[in-house]
Protein backbone atom coordinates (compact mmCIF):
# COMPACT_ATOMS: atom_id res chain seq x y z
CA UNK A 1 0.00 0.00 0.00
CA UNK A 2 1.16 3.34 -1.15
CA UNK A 3 1.52 5.82 1.44
CA UNK A 4 -0.24 9.27 0.04
CA UNK A 5 2.28 12.21 -0.54
CA UNK A 6 1.47 14.86 2.01
CA UNK A 7 -0.08 18.03 0.48
CA UNK A 8 2.46 21.29 0.47
CA UNK A 9 2.36 23.26 3.88
CA UNK A 10 1.46 26.96 3.27
CA UNK A 11 4.05 29.08 4.44
CA UNK A 12 4.68 30.46 8.26
CA UNK A 13 2.89 33.81 8.46
CA UNK A 14 0.79 35.41 11.25
CA UNK A 15 -2.48 34.82 9.28
CA UNK A 16 -4.11 31.41 7.96
CA UNK A 17 -6.26 31.97 4.56
CA UNK A 18 -10.10 30.78 5.45
CA UNK A 19 -9.81 27.84 2.82
CA UNK A 20 -6.61 26.12 5.26
CA UNK A 21 -9.02 26.49 7.95
CA UNK A 22 -11.85 25.37 6.31
CA UNK A 23 -9.71 22.23 4.79
CA UNK A 24 -7.97 21.63 8.20
CA UNK A 25 -11.65 21.46 10.15
CA UNK A 26 -12.71 18.92 7.55
CA UNK A 27 -9.42 16.85 7.68
CA UNK A 28 -9.53 16.91 11.49
CA UNK A 29 -13.01 15.53 11.58
CA UNK A 30 -12.33 13.02 9.19
CA UNK A 31 -9.76 11.62 11.00
CA UNK A 32 -12.16 11.84 14.18
CA UNK A 33 -14.68 9.32 12.38
CA UNK A 34 -12.19 6.82 11.58
CA UNK A 35 -10.77 6.87 14.57
CA UNK A 36 -14.25 6.15 16.36
CA UNK A 37 -14.95 3.71 13.28
CA UNK A 38 -12.25 1.78 13.93
CA UNK A 39 -12.56 1.24 17.72
CA UNK A 40 -16.25 0.54 17.22
CA UNK A 41 -15.46 -1.80 14.72
CA UNK A 42 -12.76 -3.34 16.58
CA UNK A 43 -15.08 -3.88 19.75
CA UNK A 44 -17.53 -5.42 17.95
CA UNK A 45 -15.37 -8.04 15.98
CA UNK A 46 -12.71 -8.70 18.74
CA UNK A 47 -14.86 -10.79 21.28
CA UNK A 48 -16.62 -12.81 18.56
CA UNK A 49 -15.10 -17.10 18.81
CA UNK A 50 -14.23 -18.41 15.48
CA UNK A 51 -15.20 -21.96 16.49
CA UNK A 52 -18.39 -20.77 17.94
CA UNK A 53 -19.36 -18.47 15.14
CA UNK A 54 -18.75 -21.41 12.89
CA UNK A 55 -21.29 -23.17 15.13
CA UNK A 56 -23.57 -20.93 15.07
CA UNK A 57 -23.20 -20.60 11.06
CA UNK A 58 -23.52 -24.39 10.59
CA UNK A 59 -26.75 -24.46 13.06
CA UNK A 60 -28.03 -22.08 10.70
CA UNK A 61 -27.47 -23.85 7.57
CA UNK A 62 -28.89 -27.36 9.14
CA UNK A 63 -32.09 -24.87 9.72
CA UNK A 64 -32.00 -23.65 6.62
CA UNK A 65 -31.57 -27.07 4.92
CA UNK A 66 -34.69 -28.06 6.69
CA UNK A 67 -36.56 -25.57 5.23
CA UNK A 68 -35.52 -26.26 2.08
CA UNK A 69 -36.43 -30.07 2.63
CA UNK A 70 -39.75 -28.75 3.72
CA UNK A 71 -40.73 -26.72 0.67
CA UNK A 72 -39.06 -29.04 -1.84
CA UNK A 73 -41.39 -31.32 -0.55
CA UNK A 74 -44.40 -29.00 -1.16
CA UNK A 75 -42.87 -27.95 -4.59
CA UNK A 76 -42.50 -31.91 -6.01
CA UNK A 77 -46.33 -32.25 -4.86
CA UNK A 78 -47.26 -29.44 -6.61
CA UNK A 79 -45.35 -29.85 -9.65
CA UNK A 80 -46.91 -33.83 -9.62
CA UNK A 81 -50.30 -32.54 -9.38
CA UNK A 82 -49.61 -30.33 -12.61
CA UNK A 83 -48.07 -32.58 -14.57
CA UNK A 84 -51.16 -34.99 -13.77
CA UNK A 85 -53.65 -32.20 -14.69
CA UNK A 86 -52.12 -31.24 -18.07
CA UNK A 87 -51.37 -34.70 -19.27
CA UNK A 88 -47.30 -33.89 -19.21
CA UNK A 89 -45.08 -37.56 -18.10
CA UNK A 90 -44.27 -37.27 -14.34
CA UNK A 91 -40.50 -37.38 -13.81
CA UNK A 92 -39.54 -41.45 -13.81
CA UNK A 93 -38.13 -43.18 -10.98
CA UNK A 94 -34.76 -43.22 -12.37
CA UNK A 95 -34.59 -39.59 -12.98
CA UNK A 96 -35.59 -39.03 -9.19
CA UNK A 97 -33.30 -41.10 -8.00
CA UNK A 98 -30.19 -39.59 -10.05
CA UNK A 99 -31.60 -36.29 -8.98
CA UNK A 100 -31.19 -36.98 -5.78
CA UNK A 101 -35.25 -36.21 -4.77
CA UNK A 102 -36.11 -38.98 -2.80
CA UNK A 103 -34.44 -40.83 -0.95
CA UNK A 104 -33.11 -44.39 -1.47
CA UNK A 105 -32.44 -48.26 0.16
CA UNK A 106 -30.51 -50.72 -1.47
CA UNK A 107 -26.86 -53.24 -1.30
CA UNK A 108 -23.78 -50.96 -1.00
CA UNK A 109 -20.75 -50.20 0.22
CA UNK A 110 -19.44 -47.84 3.35
CA UNK A 111 -15.78 -46.67 3.17
CA UNK A 112 -14.49 -44.48 6.19
CA UNK A 113 -11.23 -42.21 5.87
CA UNK A 114 -9.72 -40.77 8.68
CA UNK A 115 -6.33 -38.63 9.53
CA UNK A 116 -3.20 -40.66 11.42
CA UNK A 117 -2.76 -40.64 14.81
CA UNK A 118 -0.56 -38.06 16.48
CA UNK A 119 2.78 -39.90 16.70
CA UNK A 120 2.35 -42.75 14.64
CA UNK A 121 4.31 -41.53 11.32
CA UNK A 122 7.43 -42.69 10.89
CA UNK A 123 10.29 -39.91 11.30
CA UNK A 124 10.65 -37.86 8.45
CA UNK A 125 7.24 -38.06 7.28
CA UNK A 126 5.78 -34.57 5.74
CA UNK A 127 2.84 -33.98 8.35
CA UNK A 128 0.58 -33.41 5.22
CA UNK A 129 0.68 -37.05 4.59
CA UNK A 130 -1.11 -37.75 7.74
CA UNK A 131 -4.29 -36.30 7.01
CA UNK A 132 -6.90 -36.96 4.48
CA UNK A 133 -7.33 -34.38 1.64
CA UNK A 134 -10.10 -32.96 -0.53
CA UNK A 135 -8.60 -35.45 -3.20
CA UNK A 136 -8.62 -38.49 -1.35
CA UNK A 137 -12.48 -38.28 -0.73
CA UNK A 138 -12.60 -37.48 -4.53
CA UNK A 139 -10.85 -40.47 -5.09
CA UNK A 140 -13.02 -42.87 -3.84
CA UNK A 141 -16.22 -41.12 -4.49
CA UNK A 142 -15.03 -41.19 -8.21
CA UNK A 143 -14.42 -45.07 -8.10
CA UNK A 144 -17.62 -45.79 -6.79
CA UNK A 145 -19.02 -43.83 -9.45
CA UNK A 146 -17.03 -45.56 -11.99
CA UNK A 147 -18.14 -49.19 -10.64
CA UNK A 148 -21.94 -48.17 -11.07
CA UNK A 149 -22.61 -46.41 -7.51
CA UNK A 150 -26.97 -45.45 -8.38
CA UNK A 151 -26.80 -42.91 -5.27
CA UNK A 152 -23.42 -41.54 -3.16
CA UNK A 153 -23.56 -40.12 0.32
CA UNK A 154 -20.73 -38.13 2.21
CA UNK A 155 -21.19 -37.42 5.90
CA UNK A 156 -24.66 -38.82 5.93
CA UNK A 157 -25.54 -36.08 2.68
CA UNK A 158 -26.53 -36.96 -0.50
CA UNK A 159 -24.31 -36.11 -3.32
CA UNK A 160 -25.48 -34.94 -6.58
CA UNK A 161 -24.25 -33.87 -9.93
CA UNK A 162 -23.79 -29.90 -8.41
CA UNK A 163 -22.60 -31.09 -5.05
CA UNK A 164 -19.38 -29.34 -3.92
CA UNK A 165 -16.94 -31.52 -1.85
CA UNK A 166 -14.08 -28.61 -0.12
CA UNK A 167 -11.48 -28.94 2.45
CA UNK A 168 -10.76 -25.69 3.94
CA UNK A 169 -7.71 -25.95 6.68
CA UNK A 170 -8.15 -29.41 8.40
CA UNK A 171 -12.12 -29.34 7.79
CA UNK A 172 -14.31 -30.30 4.74
CA UNK A 173 -17.29 -28.27 3.44
CA UNK A 174 -19.79 -30.29 1.46
CA UNK A 175 -22.66 -28.24 0.06
CA UNK A 176 -22.35 -25.59 2.66
CA UNK A 177 -22.26 -28.13 5.82
CA UNK A 178 -18.38 -28.08 7.70
CA UNK A 179 -17.69 -31.41 8.94
CA UNK A 180 -14.67 -33.10 10.75
CA UNK A 181 -12.69 -36.71 10.40
CA UNK A 182 -13.43 -39.76 10.01
CA UNK A 183 -15.05 -39.49 6.82
CA UNK A 184 -18.08 -41.26 5.94
CA UNK A 185 -18.73 -42.36 2.23
CA UNK A 186 -21.93 -44.52 1.29
CA UNK A 187 -22.59 -45.58 -2.00
CA UNK A 188 -25.46 -47.86 -3.62
CA UNK A 189 -25.18 -49.98 -6.17
CA UNK A 190 -23.70 -53.49 -7.32
CA UNK A 191 -21.39 -53.86 -4.76
CA UNK A 192 -18.43 -56.77 -6.54
CA UNK A 193 -18.35 -54.13 -8.99
CA UNK A 194 -17.53 -50.81 -6.94
CA UNK A 195 -15.22 -52.93 -4.73
CA UNK A 196 -13.23 -53.49 -8.46
CA UNK A 197 -13.39 -49.86 -9.22
CA UNK A 198 -12.04 -49.15 -5.68
CA UNK A 199 -8.84 -51.33 -6.36
CA UNK A 200 -8.80 -50.36 -9.51
CA UNK A 201 -8.13 -46.54 -8.69
CA UNK A 202 -4.21 -45.54 -8.65
CA UNK A 203 -5.31 -42.54 -6.36
CA UNK A 204 -7.05 -44.75 -3.67
CA UNK A 205 -4.29 -47.15 -3.80
CA UNK A 206 -1.64 -44.82 -3.15
CA UNK A 207 -4.26 -43.46 -0.20
CA UNK A 208 -3.98 -47.48 1.10
CA UNK A 209 -0.75 -47.85 0.81
CA UNK A 210 -0.14 -44.38 3.04
CA UNK A 211 -2.57 -45.42 5.31
CA UNK A 212 -0.31 -49.06 6.00
CA UNK A 213 2.55 -46.81 6.16
CA UNK A 214 1.64 -44.12 8.40
CA UNK A 215 -1.20 -45.04 9.87
CA UNK A 216 -4.09 -43.43 7.74
CA UNK A 217 -7.85 -44.56 8.77
CA UNK A 218 -9.33 -46.94 6.22
CA UNK A 219 -12.09 -48.90 6.46
CA UNK A 220 -14.52 -50.76 3.91
CA UNK A 221 -17.33 -52.90 4.55
CA UNK A 222 -20.67 -54.21 3.11
CA UNK A 223 -23.98 -53.22 4.11
CA UNK A 224 -26.93 -55.29 2.70
CA UNK A 225 -29.69 -52.74 3.21
CA UNK A 226 -28.29 -48.96 3.04
CA UNK A 227 -30.49 -46.02 3.30
CA UNK A 228 -29.43 -42.53 1.76
CA UNK A 229 -31.27 -39.34 2.62
CA UNK A 230 -33.00 -37.09 -0.45
CA UNK A 231 -30.16 -34.36 -1.58
CA UNK A 232 -30.99 -31.25 0.39
CA UNK A 233 -28.79 -28.47 -0.85
CA UNK A 234 -30.02 -25.64 -3.53
CA UNK A 235 -30.56 -26.89 -7.32
CA UNK A 236 -30.37 -23.54 -8.77
CA UNK A 237 -28.29 -23.82 -11.97
CA UNK A 238 -25.95 -20.63 -12.97
CA UNK A 239 -23.88 -21.68 -15.42
CA UNK A 240 -25.51 -24.57 -17.11
CA UNK A 241 -28.32 -24.77 -19.12
CA UNK A 242 -30.32 -27.57 -21.02
CA UNK A 243 -29.73 -27.17 -24.96
CA UNK A 244 -33.08 -26.29 -27.04
CA UNK A 245 -34.55 -29.08 -28.49
CA UNK A 246 -33.79 -31.14 -25.18
CA UNK A 247 -36.74 -33.29 -23.63
CA UNK A 248 -37.31 -32.85 -20.18
CA UNK A 249 -40.02 -34.16 -18.67
CA UNK A 250 -42.19 -34.67 -21.64
CA UNK A 251 -41.33 -30.67 -22.68
CA UNK A 252 -39.27 -29.90 -25.20
CA UNK A 253 -37.26 -26.51 -24.11
CA UNK A 254 -36.88 -23.76 -26.36
CA UNK A 255 -34.27 -21.10 -26.59
CA UNK A 256 -34.49 -17.79 -24.53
Amino acid sequence: MTTPTPAPTAQRSGRVPLGSAAVGAVLGLAGLMFVVSASTATASRHPQDLVELVHAKVEKVEAQAAQVDTLRAQVEALTAAAARSSGLTPASTAMQVASGSVAVTGPGLVVTLDDAPAGSAPAGVSADVLVVHQQDIQAVINALRAGGAEAVALQGQRLISTSAVQCVGNVLRVDGRVHSPPYTISAIGDVAAMREALDASPAVRTYQRDAAEVGLGWSLHTVDALVLPAYSGATDLVHASVPPGTDVLGTSVTAS
